[in-house]
């Protein structure tokens, strides 16, 4: 029999590169990547094809003859991922697919009653309702978490002016609110929803975290790792003035602390992408110790 193909957007970036080896380590898909320099394309998947988001005729090219789709926006490439969200659907549509795999942030302009505001969460948030109402056989959106990742990139520890290394961030150390995980393990919940259609393409909502950790938890864990590092607590008003960008990442870590990343009622949808997954997830000392 012939494998039902998926095709997997954003191939190259931290998410879609999980979900490539994912699925391909599970055995039961042709995996299609999707990459805007296919020449250049490297990965695990059986094939490599050009498509950009911005493209529509492009997307309907790449979903021919596929049976699912996973679909990331890039909000830090200066993607508007409404319109991009948009076209995704609509080439999914025309080519048939039948299951749409939308990779979602909460919305946290709901959450927060537009108490903060978190473009790069709620712009994706914004286009569950129009992946919801265009009628595919299954739907799933899955929710990925603070990455790990993210402490050795954009959010690494940084020289401080008392000459100590660590984070200076508006947000309360003490604080229980960032969930947390490898971000490749984010495939290993795609393969097992793309499995489970039944179980999770019903509009579910699968959100990937490993651990609830505050700042003082993360600081521990480098600690018992043979890394010292410290914490100090600024003002969002002063932090928004340390580099382009900033404002957005203050008004996150302020919605992190009071309504913690996933927002509330989470558990359900931690739980679900639990048991969805294809393999356990990988604990963050366990990744520390590797990646430290």
């Amino acid at each position: 029999m012939k494998k039902q193909t998926i095709v997997v957007i954003g191939a190259t970036g931290s998410q879609g590169k999980g979900v490539v080896d994912a699925l391909v380590n599970e055995g039961s898909f042709n995996v299609k990547a999707i990459t805007r320099n296919p020449e250049k394309y490297t990965g695990k998947a059986n094939e490599a094809v050009y498509a950009d988001l911005k493209d529509l005729q492009s997307l309907k090219d790449a979903f021919t003859n596929a049976y699912g789709v996973f679909v990331v926006t890039n909000f830090w490439e200066g993607a508007d991922e409404i319109t991009q969200g948009k076209n995704a659907i609509e080439a999914a549509k025309a080519a048939g697919v039948q299951h749409f795999i939308w990779s979602t942030l909460p919305d946290v302009e709901l959450i927060s009653e537009a108490g903060f505001e978190v473009p790069h969460f709620t712009g994706k948030a914004k286009v569950d309702e129009l992946v919801k109402s265009a009628g595919f056989k299954y739907v799933t959106f899955v929710q990925p978490p603070f990455y790990y990742q993210n402490l050795v990139g954009m959010l690494g520890p940084q020289p401080k002016q008392d000459g100590t290394t660590g984070w200076t961030l508006p947000i309360d150390p003490t604080k229980k609110a960032i969930h947390m995980s490898d971000i490749n393990d984010l495939g290993k919940v795609v393969a097992g929803a793309f499995l489970q259609p039944e179980k999770v393409g019903n509009g579910n909502y699968l959100a990937l975290a490993t651990g609830l950790y505050s700042f003082n938890d993360i600081i521990e864990a480098y600690k018992a790792n043979g890394k010292a590092y410290t914490f100090s607590q600024v003002p969002a008003e002063i932090f928004s003035t340390f580099f382009e960008g900033a404002n957005e990442l203050a008004e996150m870590f302020g919605y992190f602390e009071k309504h913690t990343y996933m927002g509330p009622d989470s558990t359900s949808r931690i739980e679900l992408a639990k048991e969805t997954a294809t393999h356990k997830f990988v604990p963050f000392q366990e990744w520390l110790s590797k990646n430290n």
